[in-house]
């Protein structure tokens, strides 16, 4: 059901680690889209769904995503410094469509800000004018709640509630997972005592969103000052891996949602790494070595490509993208 941690204290760099756990493959892949591309809001996969004032825009930056089921974009950053990630969040309400607002929907949310944002405040600015409106894909609505970081370390969770948008804005807001919302998690959270972390402290340790997201406080505030960036992105990515849903584990009333992938996103040097749990390797690229002229084609990888390792910025090629 996937989870979000930040660290934005370690001196170093800003990262961001995300999980996406979901019961099967949401057919990624990883997109480089330069300047200039032009989008419309109302299009999942070439069918209207939103049917009156759908927004069009072209984008201001270059963007590297990770992409779902063909219709839009879950996680990435952009070339200014902001990165969001979407997260499944089951009591999602974005309200009764009001067509006097230009429509967005929610397979495009994450990308509509990495076109057109500098960072976290702009990002949230933007969307007081638009409104998000339910898109579904392979039999699942896309209920989201979006978690949103820049290379300051500003950070915000944004959430929809009966149509009204509940914003958490502030370099304290470093986790997030599922179900419930942000405030009742919050709660949750100051009822544990993890004040003298030891051994035999006994830790929340199942897959539930409430306990993924108590486990990740637990040990993000027990990370050491890393000494070389390389060691702050491995920092990030053990908690990621401890938070993971294990192939297999049962999920109540939504079944098995195991770990499909992981990511950690490095703001400050424009990094991106990308975990697949079915392969031993780690993959990462480097944003600023990519070739993205305005107005050229979209470059991707195929995260599925068993020969892929290592460094792959230079393995990205042409590849048409739908939205």
């Amino acid at each position: 059901m996937c989870t979000r941690v930040l660290w934005n204290d370690n001196d170093l760099a800003i990262l961001a680690g995300r999980s996406m756990d979901w019961p099967e493959s949401t057919e990624p892949l990883i997109v480089a889209f330069p300047r200039g591309i032009k989008r419309d809001g109302g299009s999942a996969a070439g069918q209207a769904v939103v049917a009156q004032n759908a927004l069009r825009w072209t984008s201001r930056y270059r963007t590297l995503v990770t992409t779902v089921y063909g219709i839009g974009s879950v996680d990435g950053l952009n070339e200014r410094g902001l990165a969001v990630h979407g997260l499944y969040l089951q009591d999602t309400d974005f309200g009764t469509r009001d067509p006097s607002k230009p429509g967005v929907h929610a397979g495009l949310w994450v990308q509509y800000l990495l076109d057109t944002a500098t960072g976290v405040g702009e990002a949230l600015q933007l969307l007081e004018g638009i409104q998000i409106v339910m898109v579904s894909a392979h039999g699942h609505d896309a209920t989201l709640h979006l978690a949103l970081e820049d290379a300051s370390g500003d950070s915000a969770v944004v959430e929809f509630d009966r149509g009204r948008q509940v914003v958490h804005h502030g370099r304290n807001f470093t986790l997030m997972t599922n179900d419930p919302t942000y405030d009742e998690q919050l709660k949750l959270l100051a009822q544990q005592d993890f004040s003298r972390p030891s051994r035999d402290l006994p830790l929340p340790g199942n897959v539930n969103a409430v306990d993924r997201f108590q486990r990740a406080a637990y040990y993000s505030a027990l990370l050491p000052k890393p000494q070389t960036e390389r060691q702050a992105v491995a920092s990030v990515m053990a908690i990621i891996r401890n938070v993971s849903v294990p192939f297999g584990a049962p999920y109540g009333e939504f079944g098995v949602y195991n770990t499909e992938y992981r990511t950690v996103t490095d703001l400050t040097n424009r990094l991106y790494f990308f975990e697949l749990t079915t392969s031993p390797n780690v993959i990462w690229v480097e944003f600023d070595n990519l070739d993205l002229a305005d107005g050229a084609d979209p470059l991707a990888i195929d995260p599925y490509d068993e020969t892929l390792t290592g460094n792959v910025t230079s393995r990205f090629a042409p590849c048409p993208i739908m939205f």
